[in-house]
């Protein structure tokens, strides 16, 4: 059971992937903005974290660029959980630091895959 950081500025959706999250077997730990975000990674540590893009006070791509630079938390994969399906804002978010990049509504299979992927290369 891994402990996953959940970060969307949207109450359903933080419920949603919540739910999703704990169906799966896992923890979840969840922040309501980037910078909450930030701060709950660098506290709790978590073994990822999935983050929404659009958000305020700190944006999903800043807060993804802080965790991933950041010499206490650059080892959390950061899969980003977004509406935004531009491939610009793909590779942007990648560029910023992120493992992965999910487009909402997810589904349990996408989420089971990323998952997988993601938390396997950390719990061999």
């Amino acid at each position: 059971m891994a402990r996953i950081l959940i970060v969307d500025d949207s109450p359903s959706q933080l419920e949603g992937l919540k739910r999703l999250v704990e169906k799966l077997g896992h923890q979840t730990l969840t922040a309501v903005d980037g910078a909450a975000g930030v701060e709950a990674a660098k506290r709790d540590k978590p073994d990822l974290v999935l983050m929404d893009v659009v958000m305020p006070n700190l944006n999903g791509f800043q807060a993804t660029r802080a965790i991933s630079k950041d010499p206490g938390t650059s080892h959390i994969p950061v899969i980003l959980v977004t509406t935004k399906d531009q491939e610009t804002d793909k590779v942007w978010g990648m560029r910023q630091g992120a493992k992965a990049y999910v487009t909402k509504p997810v589904t349990e299979a996408d989420l089971t895959k990323v998952l997988d992927e993601h938390l396997s290369n950390d719990h061999p």
